[in-house]
C-alpha cells in the first residue's frame, strides 16, 4: 500500500497538463515529425508487445501546430505514411499491407513536465486501397505517446499507434505499430 501511495503521491506531484504550456513544441507555432514503426500482429486497442511482425511504418511524415482541448495542451496534425510489408507470418501475407496512408489526428498532453510529456489522441482517415485485413479505406487512429524535447528546437516521442476501421466493414481486423521519432519545432 506503501508503494501505491508513493506511486499516486509522484504522478500528482509532476502534475497535470496546463494549456498556458504546449509541451510538445514549447513556444514554437510549427511542428514537423519523422516516424518510424514496427508492426504488431494484434487486434487489441492497446497491444501487447509481442507477435512482431514484418511489417513497418516507412516512415509516417507529420506536420502539427499548437492547439487546446478543453483548457489541455494539445496539438492538431496532418500524417502522410507508408505501411511497408514482407513475407508472411502468422497467417498474414504482409506485402499486401504495403499502402500509403493520410490522415489528420489530434493529440491531448494529459501529463508533462519541463522537458517531458505523455500524450494520447485519435485520428481519422484514408490508405490508398482496401484490402482483406482492414476491409475499408477509411482508418481511425488511436495513439498514445511519451516525448522529451532536447532543446527548444528538437525532441523524441516513443508511440504506440492502433489504426482499424472502427467497424465499418466485415473484415475488422487492425494494424498496430510500436515506434520512435523526431520532432523539429519551428
Amino acid at each position: 500500500m506503501k508503494k501505491i501511495t508513493l506511486s499516486f503521491i509522484a504522478i500528482l506531484s509532476a502534475g497535470a497538463a496546463q494549456a498556458d504550456f504546449n509541451p510538445f513544441m514549447g513556444n514554437h507555432a510549427n511542428q514537423i515529425a519523422i516516424n518510424i514503426g514496427q508492426g504488431v500482429n494484434s487486434g487489441f486497442l492497446v497491444p501487447p508487445p509481442s507477435q512482431f511482425v514484418p511489417f513497418y511504418m516507412l516512415p509516417n511524415i507529420q506536420y502539427s501546430q499548437p492547439t487546446t482541448f478543453f483548457k489541455l495542451p494539445a496539438r492538431q496534425s496532418l500524417n502522410f505514411g507508408q505501411t511497408v510489408g514482407m513475407g508472411k507470418k502468422y497467417g498474414w501475407k504482409w506485402t499486401d499491407f504495403s499502402i500509403p496512408m493520410l490522415f489528420a489526428s489530434g493529440d491531448v498532453a494529459l501529463l508533462h513536465g519541463k522537458n517531458w510529456y505523455y500524450a494520447t489522441g485519435v485520428g481519422v482517415g484514408f490508405q490508398a486501397q482496401q484490402n482483406d485485413r482492414i476491409g475499408s479505406k477509411l482508418l481511425f487512429q488511436y495513439k498514445m505517446t511519451a516525448g522529451y524535447r532536447f532543446n527548444e528546437n528538437w525532441g523524441m516521442e516513443i508511440f504506440m499507434q492502433h489504426f482499424s476501421n472502427g467497424n465499418t466493414a466485415e473484415e475488422n481486423n487492425s494494424y498496430a505499430f510500436y515506434g520512435a521519432g523526431f520532432t523539429y519545432s519551428f
